[in-house]
């Protein structure tokens, strides 16, 4: 199987693409507005202690100060500077004798910030790494449960034992089962240099300031994308391309190669045929390669999965066009799971089979698929009813919330493409039809609401050579516009679209 990842940077939001044999298996996708600070360590300062709570309020830097409980204080992290030594006890009310406003302490953010709520920050820092969790002022050695061999156990424990400081605890992440020693070696030594760097930041930076991004874009391909089994990662931005190299000599240097910089005119995701891929990603319905499909309806608690033979009439018999129309929907169904990051109780409807042999055929196909998710998932097996049901913990946030938002028409129950999803949309056209819109006026008629996100942001637009007219259609849907030149009405939107 030949891996690819694509990466495409855009000021506004920035995409990565995994590919499979040229089809597309994983969209993660980064914007700017919905920023993640989990993970992030900041130097703040504490604006108030409160003993009632057995809490404190801090200035990271964000609009509302995070917040701070007692139980998760660290002594190494407050000792500087006091005599007497710091303990930790059961009785929470006493931190303001820990904790005192206009004092400066390094956390990290445990929860983001939702609605009114500040995030919740934490003093027990840890910094992940591909196969390692780099613990300062641990001590302890503790290896994934899902590591079960006791042999392999025995061999990772001896390796790091012999690598790692006295004042250091590890965590072995399940990835690590079968790792070659150097890989341990380098990844550690990798950790430690960012680990020297956070302590100088701790030391010299000016408070409120995040010290250390775990969630910048580099760190984040280095440490959980980009690995031996990726054959190739382009990426679209040489800013982008320069960081992950750097990042990349310390862990795994025999990667670097791999690393391509796109520099065609057309739109990366364009060449590649990721675009029209992620138009079908909001789709109910998916069809098969024969003319089957299956319809896919998500809610708040659970996935339906439905099968359906469509248009597939099969060439021999009924038994076996429904087991043809199964076994592509498993193969099609595991995509789509890792896809749109669907997560939590999913039900599988396949069309009933009376052979228990082609149902074991089916199950396995679909089981075997889906050991490719990275996200910890469990399939059980086909019950009395004839369903297939699938758990699955989400590894990142939902695309369908990403990229869309509640309806006003509908009261919430459905949903459409968000405002900002539109504009970028239009900026990618724009991008896409340059050479033939070059110089020339254009007329962009769209939803009032897309408007007023471009008058907010005008950067989006700013690097766009026409002269560009915005003309609210109050008949017009949210997720649609319409292009025109500005001397005629002729319609240029669909000649140009993904």
């Amino acid at each position: 199987m030949f891996i690819e990842i694509i990466v495409n940077v855009h000021p506004y939001e920035k995409r990565i693409a995994i590919m499979e044999d040229n089809k597309l298996v994983e969209l993660f996708a980064e914007k700017k507005e919905q920023e993640i600070l989990t993970g992030n360590i900041y130097k703040g300062t504490i604006k108030n202690v409160l003993p009632g709570m057995g809490a404190a309020f801090i200035d990271i830097g964000l609009s509302r100060t995070a917040f701070l409980h007692y139980r998760d204080l660290v002594p190494a992290f407050l000792q500087e500077g006091k005599k007497k030594k710091i303990k930790i006890g059961k009785d929470s009310s006493k931190i303001s004798e820990i904790l005192q406003p206009g004092q400066e302490v390094v956390v990290q953010v445990k929860k983001d910030p939702v609605g009114k709520k500040g995030a919740r920050v934490t003093g027990k820092i840890s910094i992940p790494g591909k196969f390692l969790v780099f613990i300062p002022h641990g001590k302890k050695i503790a290896l994934s449960r899902k590591i079960t061999a006791s042999k392999e156990r025995t061999r990772i424990k001896t390796i790091l034992n012999k690598i790692k400081d006295k004042d250091v605890g590890l965590i072995v992440r399940t990835d690590t089962e079968g790792i070659r020693d150097n890989d341990f070696i380098q990844e550690y030594n990798g950790i430690k240099k960012t680990w020297k760097l956070i302590q100088k930041q701790i030391k010299y930076a000016k408070s409120p300031q995040c010290i250390f991004d775990e969630n910048d874009l580099s760190y984040t391909l280095v440490r959980d994308l980009f690995g031996s089994y990726v054959d190739r990662l382009i990426v679209d931005d040489k800013k982008l391309k320069r960081m992950m190299i750097s990042r990349l000599k310390s862990v795994s240097p025999e990667l670097i190669p791999r690393i391509e910089l796109y520099n065609e005119e057309s739109p990366i995701f364009n060449t590649y045929g990721i675009e029209k891929e992620i138009e079908n990603i909001f789709k109910s319905r998916i069809d098969l390669p024969s003319g089957g499909n299956i319809s896919i309806q998500q809610t708040e608690a659970l996935v339906s999965i439905d099968i359906n033979t469509g248009s597939f009439v099969g060439n021999t018999n009924y038994h076996d066009t429904i087991k043809q129309t199964n076994l592509e929907a498993a193969i099609e169904i595991a995509r789509q799971i890792r896809l749109r990051d669907l997560s939590g109780i999913m039900v599988i409807d396949f069309i009933d089979m009376e052979n228990e042999d082609d149902k074991e055929e089916v199950f396995n196909t679909l089981k075997e698929r889906l050991k490719r998710d990275r996200a910890t998932n469990k399939i059980f097996p086909f019950s009395s009813l004839g369903l297939v049901e699938i758990s699955r913990k989400r590894t990142r946030p939902s695309l369908l919330l990403s990229y869309s938002e509640q309806c006003p028409h509908c009261n919430g129950t459905g949903r459409l493409l968000s405002r900002d999803s539109v504009a970028i949309k239009i900026v990618r056209w724009l991008r896409r039809a340059k050479y033939v819109v070059k110089n020339k006026p254009l007329r962009i008629i769209i939803h009032k609401n897309v408007k007023v996100f471009f008058e907010d942001n005008p950067e989006l637009l700013s690097d766009i050579g026409n002269k560009i007219e915005l003309i609210i259609d109050y008949n017009i849907e949210q997720d649609d516009f319409r292009v025109q030149f500005l001397n005629d009405d002729r319609d240029l939107t669909s000649e140009y679209k993904a």
